[in-house]
């Protein structure tokens, strides 16, 4: 390992390569069941190639995150999508658990399969430590994709994303790039890549000034105050080579908290999709319906007039949203440090998902209070949204505290 360590700061100090592809992978998404084959070119389904990785894939994939029926997942790759992405820690792991128990009924090249792991804390502060501390959580990332791997009975996964990167420094923590470049070079990982969904435009274009990472997956919508910037650095990486997947394109579903106005869904896909530098998509659908929607826009990505018209109709409107920007404009603002866009990417989970498990996994992540704006009165921080902050801080906080039990 000390060895291994040495070598990684001689690697990143020249600039950080990229490590060619193994060829001891079969060629992902050229599936070779005619009947699949003949069903996809009948119903004249787009493809993009998801950058230099050389794969290709349909417009619209599926992030599995919120679905728990393994019959949707499997009528999901029966209808034409290829790519299900997942988490090391989505539903504590059953997520990918139910994820290999539909895929052993299909050949290996018939799908992709992207998870991802989180550096923690941990980590992060471990960047100035000694190499025995360095060493521990370079083992302890490896692992921890170890059991991914175990959990989805395979022996190696088509993408691997450092997830949540919020900073162009912790996209590059050299022992966590270290452990996956080791998973690549052991044939364990085909293509690495990192996510982000706050401060994307510099992880972005972090991810393509490295010459590391292959993949990025990054949060994009019609709603991002920011979009411009976002789409900035997203044509940024994809000159550069990077394949360019896009998430929370849907804004949060609902308009409102209430569920009463919701976000016409193919509408906002369509929107994420006229940009040709993404590649592909990941909504999270769980219903047979939200799975159609979604079919009908990997066929026909056209953005008709009355698309725009729902799209604009809720901005005018004006309703509050359940999208956080995670611009984290509010951090400073607030006398607790509390992580105030973690907590609203929570709230977001509970009333625009209905996600309860994946709201309180969120809220475990952070270190608060029961009540965190308990002692603060009034509230002095002011979301770039108009969000009700300290009202959605303490409404979502609740969570944390429900036995984990009422959740599964």
């Amino acid at each position: 390992m000390e060895n291994h360590m040495k070598s990684r700061r001689s690697f990143l100090k020249k600039g950080i390569t990229g490590v060619a592809g193994l060829s001891l992978f079969p060629a992902a998404c050229q599936k070779d069941r005619g009947a699949q084959e003949q069903g996809a070119r009948e119903k004249k389904v787009v493809t993009r190639t998801l950058g230099k990785t050389g794969l290709t894939l349909p417009l619209v994939n599926m992030g599995v995150m919120n679905a728990d029926n393994p019959n949707l997942v499997k009528v999901a790759l029966d209808r034409g999508i290829v790519m299900l992405d997942t988490a090391h820690y989505y539903m504590y792991g059953r997520n990918e658990e139910m994820i290999g128990g539909v895929i052993k009924d299909y050949p290996r090249d018939a799908y992709v399969i992207a998870t991802k792991a989180r550096a923690t804390t941990v980590d992060r502060h471990t960047r100035l430590e000694t190499e025995d501390v360095q060493a521990e959580t370079f083992e302890s990332f490896i692992k921890k994709f170890e059991l991914s791997l175990l959990r989805l009975g395979l022996t190696y996964v088509d993408i691997l994303y450092l997830h949540s990167v919020k900073s162009k420094e912790d996209a590059m923590i050299e022992h966590i790039v270290g452990a996956m470049e080791k998973l690549k070079q052991d044939g364990k990982v085909r293509h690495v890549g990192l996510s982000t969904h706050g401060n994307e435009p510099e992880v972005i274009r972090a991810a393509a000034d490295s010459g590391f990472y292959e993949v990025v997956l990054t949060s994009y919508n019609f709603l991002q105050a920011h979009r411009e910037e976002v789409e900035s650095a997203i044509a940024y990486a994809a000159g550069a080579g990077l394949g360019i997947v896009a998430m929370k394109t849907q804004a949060g579903v609902y308009w409102d908290r209430e569920r009463s106005q919701r976000i016409n869904m193919k509408a906002a896909l369509k929107w994420v999709l006229q940009n040709e530098n993404v590649h592909t998509t990941i909504p999270g659908f769980t219903t047979y319906d939200q799975l159609e929607e979604d079919l009908a826009v990997m066929e026909d990505p056209t953005l008709t007039p009355k698309d725009k018209e729902d799209l604009q109709l809720g901005m005018d409107l004006k309703f509050d949203g359940l999208y956080c920007q995670q611009c984290g404009a509010c951090l400073e603002q607030c006398d607790r440090k509390v992580e105030i866009p973690t907590l609203m990417r929570s709230y977001m989970y509970l009333y625009g998902y209905r996600n309860l498990a994946a709201a309180k996994q969120t809220l475990q992540s952070l270190d608060m209070p029961a009540i965190p704006c308990e002692r603060c009165n009034p509230c002095l921080v002011n979301c770039s949204r108009g969000f009700d902050i300290k009202n959605r801080m303490v409404d979502i906080a609740r969570l944390k505290y429900v036995p984990q039990d009422f959740l599964v």
